[in-house]
C-alpha cells in the first residue's frame, strides 16, 4: 500500500510527494478508515511508527473551510517539545492547503500567544495548562471544534493533566470527534478512556508495551554512579564519531551531576535538556542534536516523548526509568523508520524490581554482556547514594502531675471584682474615725 491508494486529497498527496513519504505505516493506513469514518479512536502504536501523521492525516481530509476564525482541530500534547513537533509536521503537510496552524504552551507570554490565536486559526495544538488559560480569558473559542485529538494520552495523564483536560471538555462542543493515541495504555489510562469516549474503535498496530524488533538490546550490572560514568565514557568512545547517542537520566539534578562530569571529556559534542532549562535553550539542544552540531544528549524522561530526532544510533538507560512504559518510549528513540537501534541499559542491586517489571511488560528478558576487565569499577558512593542511616530518639517523658486537679479553681479574695456602691461617708469615717464635716461659715 502507498499514500495513493488512500482517500486523500490531492494537495496532501503533493505535500506527501515533496516530503518523500510513499509508503504508509501500520497505524496510518490500518487506522486512517476508522478515523475518517468519523468514530472515536484509540491508537496505539510504538514510538516512532508515526502517530504524528496518522491523526493529522484524517484530520485534514475531514477539514473544510470555514469564515469562523476559530479552530475547527483541537490537539492536545503533554510537552512544549511536541507542540513544536507537531506544528511543524501539520504546516508540512498543508504546505498546498489554505490551512493556518498555531501551537501554544506555557512557559511564555500568553498575551502574545493569545494576538495569535485572536487573529485566527484552523488548527490549534498545546498543552492542557496554556490552552485552559486561553479559554478561560475568552481569547480561544473552542466551540466549533469539530475534532480532538489527545497524542500522548499517558504522559499527559501521568503529568497530572486530568483537570486540566476534563475543564477543557467543558468548553468543547457535546458533538464532536476524539480521537487519543500513546504508546502504552494502563489500566488508569483505559478507565479514562472508557468514561470519556464514545464507543471508541480501538486501532493497535502492535501489542502494547512490545519494543521494536529493529532495537538490539543489552545490559550491564554495574554498582553505583561513578561506575556507570566510567562505562558510559567507554562505551561512547567506543562509537562512531558519526553516531548520535541519547542518555536519559532519572532526574534533573543527576542529569546536571552527569552533564559536569563527562563534559570535559568530549568537548563541544555534548549537550543537556531538561524541564529547569529555558525554552530556547531546549529547543537549541534539539537542534544541535539533530543537525549533528553534538552527537551526545543527556535528557530526563520528561523530554522523552518532544524529542522527535532522526537516525538516534544508541539509547543509553543511565538509570532505569520508574515505570517500565516509560522503558518502551526511550528505546523508541532508536530504531526508526528502517534503521536499527541499540539500546544499552545500566542496571544496579535497586534496580531488580523496576527490571523484572520492565521484562515482564515486554514479555522477554533482558540479555547482559559483562564488562571487560580494562574497566575498572569502584566502590565510592556519592552522597545520594550512601544508605540512609536512622538515628534513634530517645523520647522524652512529658512531666505529669498527680496533684493536678481541676481545671476551674476559686479566685482568691483580693482578685475578686464586687460591684458596690461607693458610700463616701463610710469612707471618709474609715479613714479619719468620725465624718468629715464642712467648715462653718
Amino acid at each position: 500500500m502507498t499514500f495513493r491508494d488512500l482517500n486523500l486529497k490531492k494537495p496532501l498527496w503533493n505535500a506527501l510527494d515533496d516530503l518523500g513519504y510513499n509508503t504508509p505505516t501500520t497505524i496510518q493506513s490500518a487506522g486512517f478508515n476508522v478515523m475518517i469514518s468519523g468514530k472515536d479512536t484509540i491508537g496505539i502504536a510504538q514510538t516512532g511508527t508515526g502517530k504524528t501523521l496518522a491523526y493529522l492525516l484524517p484530520c485534514l481530509c475531514m477539514w473544510e473551510f470555514s469564515k469562523e476564525p476559530h479552530p475547527q482541530i483541537l490537539i492536545i500534547v503533554p510537552t512544549r517539545e511536541l507542540v513544536a513537533q507537531v506544528v511543524s509536521e501539520a504546516e508540512k503537510l498543508t504546505t498546498y492547503m489554505n490551512v493556518a496552524v498555531g501551537g501554544v504552551y506555557g512557559g511564555t507570554n500568553m498575551n502574545t500567544q493569545a494576538s495569535m490565536v485572536l487573529q485566527g486559526l484552523d488548527i490549534l495544538v498545546g498543552t492542557p495548562g496554556r490552552i485552559l488559560d486561553l479559554a478561560k480569558s475568552g481569547s480561544l473559542q473552542l466551540k466549533h471544534v469539530k475534532k480532538v485529538v489527545i497524542d500522548e494520552v499517558d504522559e499527559t495523564l501521568s503529568l497530572g493533566f486530568r483537570p486540566q483536560l476534563l475543564n477543557i471538555f467543558e468548553f468543547l462542543p457535546t458533538k464532536r470527534q476524539q480521537m487519543v493515541f500513546s504508546a502504552t495504555l494502563s489500566e488508569e489510562v483505559s478507565m479514562f478512556l472508557d468514561e470519556y469516549l464514545i464507543a471508541p474503535v480501538r486501532v493497535e498496530a502492535a501489542r502494547a508495551g512490545l519494543p521494536l524488533d529493529k532495537i538490539d538490546q543489552t545490559g550491564y550490572r554495574v554498582p553505583n554512579f561513578l561506575s556507570k560514568i566510567t562505562l558510559l565514557r567507554h562505551l561512547i568512545q567506543q562509537t562512531e564519531t558519526s553516531s548520535k547517542i541519547l542518555v536519559f537520566v532519572s532526574s534533573r539534578a543527576l542529569a546536571d551531576i552527569l552533564f559536569e562530569e563527562i563534559e570535559a571529556s568530549f568537548a563541544d559534542t555534548i549537550g543537556i535538556i531538561h524541564s529547569n532549562k529555558g525554552q530556547n535553550f531546549r529547543f537549541e539542544a534539539v537542534q544541535k542534536f539533530q543537525t549533528g552540531a553534538i552527537r551526545i544528549l543527556i535528557a530526563t524522561d520528561l523530554i522523552a516523548r518532544g524529542i522527535d530526532v532522526t537516525d538516534v544510533s544508541h539509547v543509553i538507560n543511565f538509570d532505569i526509568p520508574e515505570s517500565p512504559e516509560n522503558y518502551i518510549h526511550r528505546i523508541g528513540r532508536t530504531g526508526r523508520a528502517d534503521k536499527n537501534g541499540i539500546a544499552i541499559t545500566f542496571v544496579s542491586k535497586k534496580d531488580e524490581s523496576a527490571l523484572l517489571a520492565i521484562q515482564e511488560l515486554m514479555q522477554q528478558q533482558l540479555l547482559f554482556t559483562k564488562v571487560t576487565d580494562d574497566i575498572a569499577f569502584t566502590n565510592e558512593l556519592l552522597e545520594f547514594e550512601k544508605p540512609k542511616v536512622a538515628i534513634p530518639v530517645k523520647a522524652i517523658k512529658s512531666p505529669t502531675n498527680e496533684n493536678k486537679g481541676l481545671s476551674f479553681h476559686e479566685k482568691k479574695a483580693k482578685n475578686k471584682k464586687v460591684n458596690v456602691r461607693y458610700d463616701h461617708k463610710k469612707a471618709m469615717h474609715e479613714k479619719y474615725g468620725k465624718p468629715k464635716k464642712k467648715r462653718q461659715k
